[in-house]
């Protein structure tokens, strides 16, 4: 045998005690059996008495007939899964008889399976005894072949008996060892002689063609067999196992020693041959057993079972006397000894296999036998994770680690990994965590482990290698990102992080591990604005601390909403050599493939929107669409950056699209901004910025809270601020106010004469102010004399308010007030003599009225009037005459009655009753009295006004 099979006993033997009593005890004695075979459950024996005896599966007759009367059955061939069985009967004096039985069908006569059909085989009147036999299932072609090298093929319907055709195919002068069909487009007839193999097509496209030669080789009686599941031929020779198809030998196993017999169960190949011995019968060993005990053993045989894919022998065994049949059935395998003694081997459990292959550290096979029996991959795994602890403890620790590779889908990797913690194993270790996450099947402490082991060999090629594997994600990516940063190897991380869309990781390990601030920002601008915003904002105060230009702008950009994410790209031949922020983002960008680029440059802090040398184009001018926040939300991010935040927020004014509300805030702030840099600055700084907060407050509809003004002007002393807002509310008193109590005297006399005209109130209080210090006073001058020529010009105070305010304390002189006094007692003096001329004329007018009414009542009244007042003409009669000297002609009034009124007069009677009947409805008016009364700047005159008019007449009773 060749040394490169394995032996090994993967079947249990057991000898069957055939029943030796009783009805359908059989008898399997040579002489008796001549051929058997089996099929449907069940195993049918041919007697040499021309006997059919069919045996159970308890190895009792359960049905025999006589199938014929002379000669001995040499063949037999029971379909399987049919009821059919096909014998041949040999007598040598007749040609060989062939039967097909139908066993489910009996005769009437004597309960025998019926025949369905008879031939007679023929061979060219030849008597030579057949030496094989091959049918096709349906029984449509059966071949037939003798010893004389002759092969008869019988056509027909041997079922239905219909008649059968039979033509002698083949002849040769060797005799014919073994025939079979493979079956197909073309049925083809495998042939094997002592000498040779061949091919016969005997339907189908090449049928009529000569016999082909496979190999000028042949084979003994019963070493050919045909493979069912393959289609192929095997041929049983001395030196090796072959295998041919319809073209020629496919391959060939070797396998020395002589052979008698071959046969196929399942995937394993049965050889029978005689026991191996390099000496003859008369050798020395031969003769220690006596003269016939030697003769038995070398008549004996051997039985093997080859699994030729794995290069097994399954099993091994010798038998002291010939084998005469192997067959199959129920599962198992049975031998057949000359003897009559009856074997079974049935086939181990694929468990048992592999507990014999552990026994001898056999893992290979172990493996071989469990890909061949195709069990699913865990009990794959069992045997290769087996196989590693087998290495291990061998110190092969490369190899066993190759076996818990491949079995680590369904290993607990702690069980591994404990294996290999030592730091002369790191790398098996490595490699073993490296396919853990291959197979997505590494946790985060795995990670950690695998990172852990890069770091402490400092081997930055395979961690690069790792973090930038192709594919899915096979590693818990915070694990890694975290170690990768205490590590030191922030470039890791940040490419880690930028790959798997980690913004705000990226912009934290650019700023707190790696310091490159202006990469952080570069990478914040080319963020879309929903990621930008929270990084930004997350980071302001350092950015703006390092980039405070940049940063300012990239604020103003997003609450502007003309926020656009960079997109620049750099030319394959830009110099490699830059210095500054530029290199600095470039060379994160060689590391970092960004969504938007992969390489990127920066412009330095402080030339916002300067293209650096080597980009290709401008941006892309591509506005998102989002929705800024409000402005105030960025205000916390310019503590201790003031300069910065004026300059964001006087951007943000010039942008017209922002609420009310947000200019409000930004225009509050800008002032306290404004104020809050005027402080501690010297003159010409300090005048600056107050300009510009008065600038800001300074003009109509400015969104600003008055109130707030006020405040933060009094918080930062800036008067200008106030004196702004009092005069945009007309509050021109308060600002006065805001002067004397300042005791600037100047600032007085300058708001006194821009508002006095329109407040005059403030001629009193000034007259109170100038008088109220002798040093104010003299400040003032020549504005006391001004303010009172004022105040007896409009007559805002009376001489007597005038002398009381000036006696409040010791600080006016008769001298300073001598021309007002005088002024003022020749204006009244003037007054009071107008008034008495005005009564005297008054006292007439009345006095002149009252006699005319006396006389009218009194005394006759002559009227000479010779013309009528209506039309002019001569007065004739009927006239009419009026009281008030009034002659009209009758005719010319529209009217005569009692009530009749001078056309002349009636306007004026007319509109002195209306004036009369006013002032009677406005005598119960008292509202309008009182409101006349504080609007007027007489009120003596007023309430001598309304006196006249009845309001205060007490009402008489009729």
């Amino acid at each position: 045998m060749s040394l490169a099979w394995k032996t090994f006993n993967f079947f249990e033997v057991s000898q069957i005690q055939l029943p030796t009593e009783g009805e359908g005890a059989p008898s399997l004695d040579n002489n008796e059996l001549s051929c058997i075979c089996t099929g449907s459950e069940a195993i049918f024996l041919g007697g040499a008495d021309g006997v059919v005896r069919i045996l159970s599966s308890s190895f009792r007759i359960v049905r025999s007939f006589r199938a014929y009367d002379t000669g001995s059955i040499t063949h037999m061939k029971q379909i399987d899964g049919t009821s059919l069985l096909l014998t041949v009967a040999e007598d040598l004096s007749n040609e060989p008889e062939l039967k097909v039985w139908a066993l489910d069908k009996t005769e009437k006569k004597t309960g025998h399976p019926k025949c369905q059909s008879t031939v007679s085989i023929q061979n060219g009147r030849r008597q030579f005894p057949i030496s094989a036999l091959a049918t096709l299932d349906d029984l449509s072609q059966v071949a037939v072949g003798f010893a004389n090298g002759s092969v008869t093929v019988i056509r027909g319907d041997l079922i239905h008996d219909r008649g059968t055709k039979q033509r002698t195919v083949f002849e040769s002068e060797e005799p014919i060892t073994g025939v079979d069909f493979r079956e197909g487009s073309i049925t083809t007839l495998y042939i094997a002689t002592t000498a040779r193999i061949l091919t016969l097509v005997i339907s189908g496209r090449g049928q009529g063609q000569p016999a082909r030669v496979l190999e000028e080789r042949g084979c003994g009686v019963g070493c050919m067999t045909v493979d069912k599941s393959s289609g192929e031929i095997v041929v049983a020779r001395e030196d090796a196992i072959y295998h041919y198809g319809v073209h020629g030998r496919l391959h060939c196993l070797p396998y020395d020693g002589p052979k008698k017999l071959v046969s196929i169960y399942k995937d394993y190949i049965g050889l029978v041959s005689p026991p191996r011995t390099s000496s003859s019968p008369n050798s020395s060993t031969a003769r220690r057993f006596g003269g016939s005990k030697a003769d038995e053993l070398f008549n004996t045989s051997s039985f093997v079972l080859l699994d030729t894919a794995l290069r097994f022998v399954t099993h091994s065994e010798s038998l002291v006397s010939q084998v005469k049949a192997i067959f199959a059935e129920w599962g198992d395998l049975f031998l057949l000894t000359m003897e009559g003694k009856l074997y079974r081997y049935h086939e181990k459990s694929f468990k048992q296999k592999l507990e014999i292959l552990y026994g001898r550290n056999m893992y290979t096979q172990a493996i071989s036998l469990a890909q061949k029996a195709r069990v699913d991959i865990s009990q794959q795994n069992v045997i290769f994770r087996r196989y590693g602890d087998y290495l291990y403890q061998k110190g092969e620790y490369d190899a066993a680690m190759q076996q818990y590779l491949k079995a680590i889908d369904n290993t607990e990797p702690s069980q591994v990994i404990r294996k290999f913690l030592d730091t002369q194993k790191m790398h098996n270790l490595i490699e073993y965590l490296e396919e853990l996450h291959e197979h997505h099947r590494a946790t985060a402490d795995h990670t950690t482990l695998l990172l852990n082991c890069y770091a402490k060999l400092k081997d930055v090629t395979k961690l690069e290698k790792f973090i930038k594997s192709p594919g899915d994600l096979k590693f818990d990516l915070d694990t890694a990102i975290v170690m990768c940063r205490q590590g030191g190897y922030f470039e890791q991380a940040a490419y880690l992080a930028t790959k798997h869309g980690e913004h705000e990781l990226v912009v934290d390990i650019l700023i707190e591990d790696s310091k490159k601030y202006a990469e952080a920002l570069e990478y914040i601008w080319r963020l879309e604005p929903d990621q930008m915003y929270p990084n930004l904002m997350k980071y302001a105060r350092v950015l703006l601390g390092h980039c405070p230009r940049d940063t300012t702008q990239l604020f103003i950009d997003y609450y502007t909403g003309k926020f656009r994410p960079k997109r620049d790209l750099i030319l394959p031949d830009q110099p490699a050599a830059q210095s500054g922020v530029s290199s600095a983002v470039q060379s994160l960008a060689a590391f970092l493939p960004l969504p938007y680029m992969t390489t990127f440059a920066s412009s330095a802090p402080g030339t916002p929107g300067q293209q650096p040398q080597g980009l290709q184009g401008p941006e892309v001018d591509i506005v998102p669409e989002y929705e800024p926040a409000k402005p105030r939300s960025a205000f916390s991010c310019f503590v201790d950056h003031p300069d910065e935040f004026i300059v964001f927020m006087e951007a943000c004014l010039r942008d017209q699209t922002f609420s009310e509300e947000d200019k409000i805030d930004l225009y509050t702030t800008l002032f306290e901004m404004y104020l809050h840099s005027a402080k501690g600055k010297r003159e010409g700084e300090k005048s600056e910025w107050q300009a510009k907060a008065k600038r800001l407050i300074d003009g109509e509809d400015i969104p600003i809270d008055p109130s707030n003004v006020l405040l933060l002007s009094y918080l930062s002393s800036f008067r200008d601020g106030s004196i702004l807002v009092r005069e945009q509310q007309g509050l021109y008193f308060d600002i006065f106010r805001s002067y004397t109590s300042a005791n600037d005297t100047e600032g007085a006399i300058r708001a006194l004469k821009k508002y006095g005209p329109e407040e005059p109130q403030l001629y009193p209080a000034a007259l109170a102010y100038f008088t109220s210090n002798p040093r104010i006073l003299a400040e003032a001058g020549d504005e006391l004399e001004a303010v009172l020529k004022k105040i007896d010009e409009d007559g805002l105070m009376a001489p007597l308010q005038v002398i009381q305010t000036l006696s409040v304390n010791a600080v006016a002189t008769m001298g300073l007030v001598k021309k007002y006094l005088r002024a003022t007692i020749e204006s009244e003096r003037k007054e009071i003599n107008n008034n008495r001329r005005l009564i005297e004329s008054y006292r007439s007018e009345t006095e002149a009225k009252r006699k005319e009414i006396d006389e009218l009542g009194t005394k006759p009244a002559v009227f000479q009037s010779s013309r009528c007042a209506e039309c002019g003409g001569t007065l004739d009669l009927p006239k009419v005459h009026f009281m008030c000297k009034h002659s009209f002609h009758q005719r010319c009034l529209n009217q005569m009655d009692d009530e009749v009124e001078c056309p002349v007069c009636a306007p004026q009677n007319a509109t002195i009753r209306a004036i009369r009947r006013a002032q009677d409805e406005s005598a119960d008016k008292h509202e309008m009295f009182r409101d006349a009364l504080q609007r007027s700047s007489d009120k003596f005159g007023t309430i001598s006004e309304f006196f006249g008019r009845g309001v205060m007449s007490v009402p008489t009773l009729e």
